[in-house]
């Protein structure tokens, strides 16, 4: 009997937290969730593409695959800074009406991989009608401060999925 208890608190545990990947942007802390990381590689060669919005910096070559590439500073119409050899690229995968797609993140510092419980996580602040937040999942409250846990699906709006899907 004492098992059956176990597991099922295991299981609890399992469903009420999550892992993010967590990083910088203008000195502030992100996070999104691990699942939705393919992997982080150092700056790459941007071929940049004219016409595309101005948050979108390109494509790069990952090991033979184009992906597009977008800069998260410019996504959140931050002040732009220059790329050095430790930016890193957060390739993600999102799911779009083509399947799933594979795209870079820039920013400017990869922090840690934390386990977030639920219990540490709260609904994203409401501002008004003029400021939207639905690409956030919440704040999280961390021993190391807090955090804006983002929705990746959310990021990019369907126009610009089809867009960064004809990069590809």
């Amino acid at each position: 009997m004492a098992r059956d208890t176990t597991d099922a608190t295991i299981a609890h545990q399992h469903t009420t937290s999550s892992k993010f990947v967590t990083f910088q942007l203008a000195g502030e802390e992100y996070g999104i969730k691990v699942v939705n990381v393919k992997e982080i590689v150092g700056m790459l060669r941007i071929t940049q593409i004219p016409g595309l919005p101005g948050f979108v910096r390109g494509v790069v070559n990952l090991r033979g695959k184009v992906i597009p590439v977008i800069d998260l500073r410019r996504r959140f119409e931050m002040a732009s800074r220059e790329y050095d050899v430790r930016t890193p690229i957060i390739v993600v995968e999102l799911e779009d009406r083509q399947g799933i797609s594979l795209i870079g993140m820039i920013v400017d510092r990869v922090s840690d991989v934390l386990n977030i419980s639920e219990s540490e996580i709260e609904e994203p602040p409401s501002f008004g009608t003029g400021v939207d937040t639905s690409f956030m999942l919440g704040m999280a409250k961390t021993s190391q401060g807090l955090k804006s846990l983002l929705d990746i699906q959310q990021i990019l709006t369907e126009d610009y999925l089809e867009v960064l899907d004809g990069l590809s």
